[in-house]
């Protein structure tokens, strides 16, 4: 496996790797932790957490990757419609790898949450020698570092890490692999076949054989043989041995063959007919096994069925827990979920499609309810722009006072404990916290919510950054900031750059200010990243005016002639968008949007009468360029 180390130009903040000291205390008490599963471990966890998902009322999950974007503004941001936050989620999911998996199974009963957390460690290792799942993926050093400081031990990630296999990787898997286990064949077809003279004559031989080959190992049994006589029999007759079973190789040339032959089959009750694929798909070959009674065929069923399922867990690998998930339609909780569902889809169901609507699509047929708890924090004004799992229940303990306690019954040995996985039990915390104060009913039957106001559904499946919901679902005595935050149309935005040195939003809008009288009206100037901005036109049709006068190259308009001379460039959301669409992930948003400009010369006009997409704008939403 072929790890490709990825040097960043710009860096990325580090994951906070502390703790909170307000956390629950059963969150720090050390008899209490996460239990860390890996391959050798793994046979006897999965039926454990297979009883806890049945029983839990919720599963949340959180990933631990290998890096997620490259610069600041490949991350999804609050101005992305749906579909350009999924292409970023899907130029990330496709590059980096998921080195943790952490499923927490919980309950809420009145005032505790009863959770079941695990953390998988895993590594896409070609258990069947296919280049499959990954020879190479990427990795961003600062991610790496942060987990190296957490005590992540990468030797036992690489050696006893758990393999997997996607459901699209699985079928493949099945059509190419050249020598796989043996598998019963389906039945013969009801209808009556219609046997040509062909047909007639490959029956008759396809008999003689067998029944020369049942007698040759009847009579081998009865006989006390030299073992040079008896091999000479069996190569003669064409036997082999399956296990301890005597049995019978008969190569075919096409489907046809196999139905003919599972015809001819049904006459002996004491013979057993497996599947020999070849390596380029189809069959190769039937494999006759010989039982000495109808009790020792039904053994040797038994014996194949089981063979077949620990070949296909192996195979699978940590998919057998992602599979569990789907059956139970339990809802699925996590934070960022269009994010972390298109790293999920991604190795463990099939490719990404490429549009939002068919992710949105595939992803429910596996998973029914999805809930991001990024959603249910946006109800709370403080919380609107949190990103931090710590600090949102830190400011939920302080805030609000009704106690909700955790347990975790299950007990770890004290060398076991370390705390990687831990955000899955922040993601369970809060999600608990949040239905109790937003009066959720979360769908359990032993919830106490008996005055709840809505329910998760509202919720489920929502993958739109600015999602906002309802804000008459909270107490009277919860603060609702929503009047700062406003909707509006994508073709009011406009992305501008070149602007000299390293300039301040509040010094941008100021000298754009008198430069137009389309700065006249209501506007708003944020960064993107340290070279690029995003003007907001809150009056129709100033922005397209706008659009046209730096088209036109500032004609009679003094100030925008000197800043175009001076390298200011702007561009519609469409051209942001097709930087996406093209996969034009410069280091640089400027840089990127040069590129669409110069490749996509066929981009609609500023003023087509397409109707385009809202975002929720937020007025106090500054850009730490500190963070960037």
């Amino acid at each position: 496996m072929l790890l490709q180390r990825r040097l960043l130009c710009t860096q990325v903040p580090k994951r906070s790797i502390h703790p909170t000291h307000h956390q629950n205390s059963n969150l720090n008490n050390k008899k209490w932790a996460i239990k860390q599963v890996t391959k050798s471990n793994f046979a006897e966890t999965l039926e454990e957490i297979k009883t806890h998902i049945f029983n839990s009322d919720f599963i949340a999950v959180s990933l631990q990757k290998t890096g997620a974007f490259s610069s600041p503004w490949q991350k999804v941001l609050p101005f992305d419609t749906a579909e350009v936050a999924y292409l970023k989620a899907k130029y990330a999911a496709e590059r980096f790898q998921v080195l943790q998996f952490a499923v927490c199974p919980f309950s809420v009963k009145s005032s505790k949450i009863i959770a079941h957390p695990y953390n998988f460690h895993l590594f896409p290792r070609d258990e069947l020698k296919m280049g499959m799942p990954s020879y190479s993926f990427f990795c961003q050093s600062s991610y790496l570092t942060a987990m190296a400081q957490e005590g992540f031990d990468f030797n036992a990630c690489i050696y006893d890490g758990i393999s997997y296999l996607s459901r699209a990787q699985e079928l493949a898997a099945k059509d190419r692999t050249g020598n796989p286990l043996p598998r019963s064949y389906m039945k013969p077809s009801q209808s009556p076949t219609v046997y040509s003279v062909a047909d007639s004559m490959f029956v008759d031989r396809i008999k003689s054989r067998i029944k020369i080959w049942k007698r040759t190992c009847q009579d081998s049994e009865k006989k006390t043989e030299d073992d040079l006589i008896s091999t000479l029999r069996k190569i003669v007759s064409g036997g082999e041995v399956f296990g301890s079973r005597p049995s019978l190789s008969i190569d075919i040339c096409s489907e046809r063959q196999v139905q003919l032959i599972l015809e001819t089959l049904q006459e002996f009750t004491d013979l057993v007919p497996l599947l020999v694929p070849a390596k380029v798909g189809g069959s190769q070959a039937i494999r006759v096994v010989l039982t000495s009674s109808k009790e020792d065929r039904n053994v040797f069923e038994k014996e194949l069925q089981l063979m077949e399922e620990e070949h296909n867990m192996q195979v699978r690998g940590f998919r057998e827990v992602v599979d569990l998930i789907s059956t139970s339609q339990k809802p699925v909780v996590a934070h960022n979920a269009i994010n972390e569902f298109a790293f999920i889809h991604s190795k463990f169901i099939a490719p990404l499609p490429s549009t939002v609507d068919e992710f949105r699509s595939s992803l429910c047929s596996v998973f029914s309810h999805i809930v991001d708890v990024n959603h249910l924090m946006r109800e709370i004004g403080p919380l609107n722009k949190v990103n931090n799992l710590p600090a949102a229940i830190l400011y939920l303990k302080r805030r609000f006072t009704r106690p909700l306690h955790m347990e975790i019954p299950q007990h770890i040995d004290g060398d076991e404990v370390r705390v990687h996985g831990r955000d899955v039990l922040r993601i369970s915390e809060l999600f608990a916290k949040l239905c109790l104060i937003l009066r959720i009913v979360p769908e359990s039957p032993e919830a106490d919510y008996s005055t709840s106001s809505s329910t998760l559904e509202c919720y489920a499946n929502v993958f739109n950054p600015c999602f906002i919901s309802s804000s008459d679902l909270l107490d009277d005595d919860v603060n609702i900031s929503t009047e700062k935050t406003r909707r509006i149309s994508v073709a009011n935005l406009v992305f501008l750059w070149g602007f000299r040195g390293m300039m301040s939003a509040r010094k941008l809008k100021s000298l754009l200010k008198g430069s137009h009288e389309v700065f006249s009206g209501e506007i708003d100037v944020r960064l993107a990243d340290r070279n690029c901005a995003i003007v907001v036109f809150w009056a129709p049709g100033f922005a397209e005016r706008f659009l046209k006068v730096m088209n036109s190259g500032g004609t009679n308009c003094e100030p925008i002639k000197d800043m175009i001379s001076e390298g200011l460039r702007a561009a519609c959301y469409r051209t942001y968008k097709r930087v996406c669409e093209l996969s034009i992930w410069e280091p640089s948003l400027a840089d990127a949007l040069e590129k669409a400009l110069e490749e996509a010369s066929d981009l609609p006009e500023a003023n087509s009468e397409e109707e385009l997409p809202a975002i929720c704008w937020d007025n106090d939403e500054l850009t730490n360029l500190d963070d960037l």
